[in-house]
């Protein structure tokens, strides 16, 4: 009688331990993005931004393929010139430094089971996630909740007539680096006008429930 109750009791330790590792690995990696957009560390946000505006420039004019292919050609132009420079000083000065990139081709960049079992359970939870917020909007089991998931899809509608994927990616990588930066400078005005909006919002879907059958309003499975 214990053996099934134990094995119960691992099984639930072993699901919580991985959702607990996930969590830390997210908020490690939320904490990094937040250090490049916030630009805590400005040569590293210049770099991502200018090299993520730069992909997604190229992907706009030219196909995949193209672009992955320039890309590497450039990486090979610049590592094959500067080994070849350092090749050539090492043997104008008669030195024995070695491979220019040695210590990266010894690093270890093999992924271990910890990381893919990490991704994976992160995957999961947010799978998941996706899955019920999926089925209970669809499914309305919240009325407004639905509505207003109706309203955002009639609006992009509208913006995927005006605009493609590569450019909806382009404007949100510059409001991605760029919305922090103007928000440290304008905090105080966003709030309050932020704040504004949001009353507002709430006090229209306030009116829009009133205005609701007693039997529709409360929509949700009790």
């Amino acid at each position: 009688m214990l053996e099934p109750s134990l094995r119960s009791v691992t099984a639930r330790w072993g699901f919580l331990s991985n959702v607990v590792g996930s969590l830390a690995y997210r908020g490690k990696k939320l904490n990094e993005a937040s250090q490049l957009v916030h630009w805590r560390e400005p040569k590293k946000s210049a770099a991502a931004f200018g090299l993520s505006l730069l992909v997604l420039l190229s992907l706009a004019t030219l196909s995949v393929i193209s672009v992955v292919s320039y890309l590497l050609l450039a990486c090979l132009c610049v590592t094959i010139t500067f080994r070849v420079y350092k090749s050539v000083i090492q043997a104008v000065q008669k030195s024995d430094e070695g491979h220019p990139f040695r210590s990266l081709l010894e690093r270890d960049i093999s992924v271990s089971s910890e990381s893919v079992r990490q991704l994976a359970d992160q995957f999961l939870i947010h799978l998941n996630w996706f899955s019920n917020q999926t089925r209970r909007l669809l499914l309305v089991e919240d009325l407004v909740d639905s509505l207003k998931l109706a309203a955002v899809t009639w609006v992009m509608t509208y913006v995927g007539a005006v605009f493609n994927g590569v450019t909806i990616l382009i404007l949100a990588d510059i409001i991605f680096f760029t919305t922090p930066l103007i928000y440290q400078k304008k905090k105080a005005q966003i709030d309050r006008h932020v704040e504004a909006v949001r009353l507002k919002l709430e006090e229209t879907l306030q009116s829009l429930q009133d205005k609701l059958p007693g039997a529709v309003k409360k929509t949700k499975v009790e």
